[in-house]
């Protein structure tokens, strides 16, 4: 048995050992609140489309709205030719346009009359359109080009399309 001049050493002793054993508790996760997460787009712009492609019958490019975009703005032209690039660029290059979103998209014959925008029979075409806010999801949306003539003759397409946000 230890004397008791000892005791308080002891204890001393213990108490320093035991903090500096002690682990420090992980600092509490800072909660964000949502309009701390949201990303402001504005003023940036986003390129959608910048191709030359060929269309015998339909063509389709898939492009998505970010989250949060409140006044997305598609813009952009397209001109078609016959056969090759710079070819005959008239009538006979006609193709049908449609701007579609998911829903559209999936459903059977959707060149026009459904579509949020869409031209027919045209071979050079500026479009400009204010697509609808996106919130807090992202949205899908296609750019569709149609050959009217289903294949007879083929379309080579140039096209370029930008979102502003």
């Amino acid at each position: 048995m230890l004397p008791r001049a000892y005791l308080p050493a002891l204890v001393a002793i213990l108490l320093l050992v035991n903090a500096g054993c002690t682990k420090e508790q992980p600092a509490a996760a800072k909660t964000v609140a949502h309009s701390e997460r949201v990303v402001s787009l504005a003023g940036t712009t986003q390129t959608v489309l910048q191709k030359t492609f060929s269309v015998k019958t339909s063509a389709s490019f898939p492009f998505e709205i970010p989250a949060h975009a409140i006044q997305p703005h598609l813009h952009g032209m397209f001109q078609s030719f016959v056969g090759r690039l710079h070819g005959t660029s008239d009538s006979t290059a006609n193709i049908d346009f449609a701007i579609l979103n998911s829903e559209q998209a999936g459903s059977v014959g959707s060149a026009g009359s459904d579509a949020l925008f869409s031209v027919e029979a045209s071979h050079n075409q500026a479009v400009n359109f204010d697509l609808p806010p996106s919130y807090d999801q992202p949205i899908t949306y296609y750019l569709v080009f149609r050959n009217a003539e289903g294949g007879k003759v083929n379309k080579i397409v140039d096209a370029t399309f930008r979102v502003d946000f």
